[in-house]
């Protein structure tokens, strides 16, 4: 089961621009998002994320309420040859959110095949845990897939999900992404420009910070484990 598959949602908010100074104070303590790909062996964190969604979380994310192991069946079926998934780590090395970006031929998706000469479109969708809502996850995740979509020459980016998923709708709109509502249902769909030498190096650059970010929590984390084994140390 692929994000095409389990139609997309999200289970997370991103606030809206208000002004003021209030705006810009809450803005300011926002910690940094760092947005990293992830590879197989991140199933069992993926699986965690997934399973700590409650039903109307599922529901947004996926269309349905997926059960426990129809969620398991979703992560041991990602096939990350083909899509790319995008995660957002705590300090524990916990997946704040998940962007599932599923690539298909656009034969694929009737819907989206009219607006593109491409051979491929992409589908995205995103979930974002409980602790994390607030924070502007959500729309790093799509930013991050918009910017792939770009260097793998895809030019239409498409989301699917329920009208009453306010979040989605969010995101869609803020990016400028052509929405079609249709029996309780909307589709979105954004074109993007064609790549160029500044989007190879964002997401380079963007990739090499999360992998440092990363890696410094992962180190982090192990000298914590071995001092809580030290006699007389006890460990937060």
């Amino acid at each position: 089961m692929t994000t095409t598959d389990a139609r997309a949602g999200s289970a997370s908010q991103a606030p809206g621009k208000t002004g003021g100074a209030g705006s810009d104070k809450t803005k300011a303590s926002r910690p940094t998002i760092f947005v990293k790909e992830l590879s197989r062996r991140a199933r069992k964190r993926l699986l965690r994320h997934f399973l700590a969604l409650d039903s109307g979380d599922r529901l947004l994310r996926f269309g349905s309420v997926l059960s426990d192991d129809l969620l398991s069946r979703y992560v041991e079926n990602i096939d990350f040859s083909r899509d790319t998934v995008f995660g957002v780590y705590d300090r524990k090395l916990r997946l704040l959110g998940v962007g599932h970006l599923a690539f298909a031929p656009r034969e694929a998706l009737p819907s989206v095949s009219a607006s593109t000469t491409k051979e491929r479109v992409a589908e995205f969708g995103v979930s974002v845990a409980a602790s994390a809502r607030g924070m502007g996850v959500g729309s790093r995740l799509f930013e991050r897939a918009a910017i792939r979509c770009r260097n793998v020459d895809i030019d239409t980016l498409y989301m699917h999900c329920l009208s009453s998923n306010k979040v989605m709708m969010h995101i869609a709109k803020k990016a400028g992404m052509a929405i079609h509502r249709d029996y309780g249902e909307a589709d979105a769909y954004l074109k993007l420009p064609p790549a160029n030498p500044a989007s190879m190096l964002q997401e380079a650059v963007q990739e090499q910070v999360a992998t440092l970010d990363y890696t410094v929590k992962a180190n982090l984390r192990a000298a914590l484990k071995w001092l809580s084994s030290l006699p007389g140390i006890k460990r937060d």
